[in-house]
C-alpha cells in the first residue's frame, strides 16, 4: 500500500531530475552565448588582423619596389664605373703590350751583338792560346826547364814562403795566448793578494827568559854549574847567562826544544827548588805540555781552514808551529798559503778544499825534515801519501817547488800561493836597510837615464814604473829606454828572480775655454 510519504518522496525525485535537467538546459545556454560572443570578437579581431596584414603587405611592397628601384639605380652606376675602369686598363694593357713589343726588339738585337762578340771572344782566345803555347815553348827553350818543372819550382817556392808565414803568424799567435795567459794570472794572483792580509812576523832562534832578580842566575848556575849542565842536557839546548841584567836566554836551532826549555825554565824560577832532579822532572813535564800545545794548535789550523786531516797529519802539522823557515814561522805561513790557495782555486774554478788542504799540507815535511833524508817537497809527499787519499793533494804537496817532472794544476796553485806567501816585503828574514837599499838602487838606475821624469819600484822591488817626459822621448825611444834599462839592472843588481821594468810616456793636450 502506498503512503503519503512515498508519493511525496516519488514527486520530491521528480522535482529533482526536472530540476537537474533545467539547470543543464541552462548551463548550456549560457555556455552557448559566451561561445557565440567570444566566437564574434574572434572574428572581429581575425579580421582587423586580416585588414592590417593587407595594409603592411601593400607598404612592404611598395618598399620593396622603391629599394628595387634604388638597387637597379645603383647597379648601373657601378656597371658603368666598372665598364670605363675596364676600358682604361685595356687601355694600359695595349700600351703595355706595345712597350714590351718594343723591348723584346732590343733584347734580341743585344742577343745576336752578344753572340757576335762571343764568335770574335772565341776567336780571340784560340790566337791567345796559340800565343801563349808559342810563348811557353819560347820559355821552355830560354829556361832549359819543362813546364811540369817549372810549375814544381814555383810550388817549392810557394811552399817555403808560406812555411815561413805560417812560422810568423804561429809566433805571433803564441805572444798573444802568452800575453793573454800572463794578464789572467796576474789578475788571479793579484785578487789572491789583495784578498789576504797577514802579519809579517820575523821569527828568531833565541828565546829571553825574565828573571826575578839577578840572584836567580846563580841559582840556575848552581854548585860547580850542575844545575845548568843538566837543564842543558835534559833540554838540548844552550842556556847563555851574561851580564844580561834579570835576563837568561835560551839558544837553539830546535824550536820545539827551545820552548821546552822555556816552559821548563819558567817553572823552575816559580817553584824556588832548583836541582837536578827537579830540572829533568820539569822538563818532562813541559815537553808533555808542549806535545799537547803541538796538537792543539794543528788542530786549530785546520778547524780555521775547514779541512779534515788524519790526526797524525795533525800532529805534525802542530809541529811546524815551532819551526821556521828564513824566519818565518812555517804554520802561519801554510795557514795563509792555504788561503791563497784556496782563492786563486776559487778563481780557476777549481776545488777550493782540495786547494786549501793542498796548500795547508805543502810544507808538512819540514816537521820532520832534521830526522829524514830528502827535499821537504818529497818528505812530505811521502807522509802525505800514508793517510791522505786524494791524489790532488798529494800532487799539491810533491809539486809545489815544480821538482817532479810534469806539473799539475794542484802544484801550480799551491807553488803560486807559497810564491806570494813568502815574497812579500817582511814575510821573510831579509834586512829592512837591504831592502829600502834594493829599492832605492832601482830607482836610482831608472833616474839616471835623460828624459825620466819620475821612477817608482814597486811589487816588493819586482817592478820599477818609469813616466818619461813625452817630449823628451818618442814611442820608439821609449821602447830603447826600457831594454837599455833592464840591462844596466841586469849587470848592476843582485836579486831573486825577475824585475819588470815599465816604461809609460802620456801626452796631455790642456786648454781653457774663456
Amino acid at each position: 500500500m502506498i503512503t503519503l510519504g512515498t508519493i511525496e518522496l516519488v514527486a520530491l525525485f521528480f522535482i529533482l531530475i526536472i530540476g537537474v535537467v533545467l539547470g543543464g538546459m541552462a548551463a548550456f545556454l549560457s555556455r552557448r552565448l559566451v561561445f557565440n560572443r567570444q566566437l564574434r570578437i574572434a572574428e572581429r579581431k581575425a579580421a582587423k588582423m586580416v585588414a592590417e596584414a593587407r595594409n603592411e603587405s601593400k607598404n612592404i611592397l611598395q618598399e620593396s619596389q622603391e629599394e628595387g628601384k634604388r638597387i637597379k639605380a645603383s647597379a648601373d652606376a657601378d656597371y658603368r664605373e666598372r665598364r670605363v675602369e675596364l676600358q682604361r686598363q685595356e687601355n694600359r694593357l695595349n700600351q703595355k703590350n706595345e712597350t714590351l713589343d718594343r723591348k723584346m726588339e732590343g733584347v734580341e738585337q743585344r742577343e745576336r751583338n752578344l753572340t757576335n762578340k762571343e764568335k770574335e771572344i772565341e776567336n780571340t782566345r784560340g790566337q791567345l792560346g796559340d800565343l801563349k803555347d808559342k810563348q811557353l815553348k819560347q820559355l821552355e827553350l830560354i829556361s832549359g826547364m819543362s813546364s811540369t818543372e817549372a810549375r814544381q819550382t814555383l810550388l817549392d817556392a810557394m811552399e817555403v814562403e808560406l812555411q815561413h808565414e805560417a812560422s810568423r803568424r804561429l809566433r805571433q799567435w803564441e805572444a798573444k795566448l802568452k800575453e793573454e795567459s800572463d794578464e789572467k794570472a796576474q789578475g788571479i794572483l793579484a785578487l789572491a793578494i789583495q784578498r789576504s792580509a797577514s802579519d809579517a812576523v820575523a821569527e828568531t832562534t833565541v828565546s829571553v827568559v825574565p828573571l826575578p832578580n839577578d840572584e836567580m842566575k846563580g841559582r840556575l848556575i848552581g854548585r860547580e854549574g850542575r844545575n845548568i849542565r843538566a837543564l842543558e842536557q835534559a833540554t838540548g839546548v844552550d842556556l847563555i847567562i851574561d851580564d844580561t841584567p834579570e835576563a837568561v836566554t835560551i839558544s837553539s836551532f830546535d824550536p820545539v826544544r827551545r820552548e821546552i826549555a822555556r816552559v821548563a825554565l819558567n817553572r823552575l824560577i816559580l817553584d824556588g827548588r832548583i836541582h837536578p832532579a827537579r830540572i829533568e822532572e820539569m822538563a818532562n813535564k813541559a815537553r808533555e805540555e808542549v806535545e799537547a800545545d803541538i796538537q792543539n794548535a794543528g788542530e786549530q789550523a785546520a778547524m780555521q781552514l775547514g779541512v779534515q786531516l788524519h790526526p797524525e797529519l795533525v800532529r805534525l802539522l802542530g809541529r811546524l808551529k815551532y819551526r821556521t823557515s828564513y824566519g818565518q814561522n812555517a804554520l802561519e805561513h801554510s795557514m795563509e798559503v792555504a788561503y791563497l790557495a784556496g782563492m786563486i782555486a776559487s778563481e780557476l774554478g777549481a776545488n777550493v778544499n782540495t786547494a786549501k788542504k793542498a796548500g795547508l799540507l805543502h810544507d808538512i815535511g819540514k816537521a820532520v825534515d832534521r830526522e829524514v833524508e830528502g827535499t821537504h817537497a818529497a818528505i812530505g809527499a811521502d807522509l802525505v801519501k800514508q793517510w791522505e787519499k786524494s791524489t790532488e793533494v798529494l800532487a799539491g804537496v810533491a809539486e809545489h817547488h815544480m821538482e817532479t817532472p810534469s806539473v799539475s794544476v794542484w802544484g801550480y796553485i799551491a807553488s803560486a800561493a807559497d810564491a806570494i806567501s813568502s815574497a812579500r816585503p817582511g814575510a821573510r828574514r831579509e834586512s829592512l836597510e837591504n831592502y829600502l837599499k834594493r829599492l832605492r838602487a832601482l830607482e836610482d838606475i831608472a833616474d839616471s837615464f835623460k828624459g825620466v821624469e819620475k821612477s817608482y819600484a814597486i811589487q816588493a822591488g819586482r817592478e820599477v814604473r818609469i813616466l818619461v817626459k813625452p817630449e823628451a822621448i818618442d814611442d820608439l825611444g821609449a821602447m830603447r829606454l826600457a831594454r837599455d834599462i833592464v840591462k844596466k839592472v841586469e849587470e848592476t843588481l843582485d836579486y831573486p828572480g825577475q824585475i819588470k821594468v815599465t816604461v809609460i810616456r802620456e801626452t796631455r793636450a790642456v786648454d781653457y775655454a774663456k
